[in-house]
């Protein structure tokens, strides 16, 4: 498990005075200034966040060092993490997708059939984006109580019974 966990992105100057467009990846969007620190992917650089208001798809934010429009076109696509342990526990039927990814997936017979690559959701639910040797294509699993019946984050592993000529 990473211990850094990716909460947002700017995605672009909003304005002239140094306000940043800021994308959440938060369950509840506004509550990522509440984990205010944040960093880069490596960790190497903090940033201090304040949300200033709702826009559309987003919010304008103020971050730490962004003083002016070419300052925060600078930063654009940069991506905002958060450690782990300032995120709430989640129930244990639910996982952050940065868990899933990386973890093997087996059928319900033991074999082995890939790995978890990304996690996508293009509306109705997640799905598992699944590569591996024995797979003519990219396989994306239906992350359903049906589809996928046990996820064993200690052992790393998925236990899949995908549906009917899925696989």
């Amino acid at each position: 498990m990473s211990e850094l966990i990716c909460v947002g992105a700017v995605a672009g100057a909003f304005g002239v005075r140094g306000e940043v467009r800021l994308k959440s990846f938060c369950a509840i969007p506004e509550e990522i200034e509440d984990y205010s620190p944040l960093s880069n992917e490596d960790g190497s650089q903090s940033y201090s966040l304040m949300i200033t208001r709702p826009i559309k798809n987003g919010f304008a934010a103020r971050i730490s060092g962004v003083e002016t429009k070419e300052d925060a076109d600078a930063i654009k696509g940069l991506r905002l993490f958060a450690r782990r342990d300032q995120l709430p526990q989640l129930p244990d039927d639910e996982f952050y997708h940065a868990d899933l990814i990386g973890l093997e997936v087996y059928d319900t017979g033991g074999t082995l059939l890939g790995t978890v690559k990304s996690v996508q959701n293009h509306g109705a639910s997640d799905l598992l984006e699944i590569h591996g040797p024995g797979l003519k294509a990219t396989v994306l699993l239906p992350f359903t109580l049906e589809a996928v019946p046990t996820v064993d984050l200690s052992q790393g592993r998925i236990v899949a019974d995908p549906p009917e000529g899925l696989i």
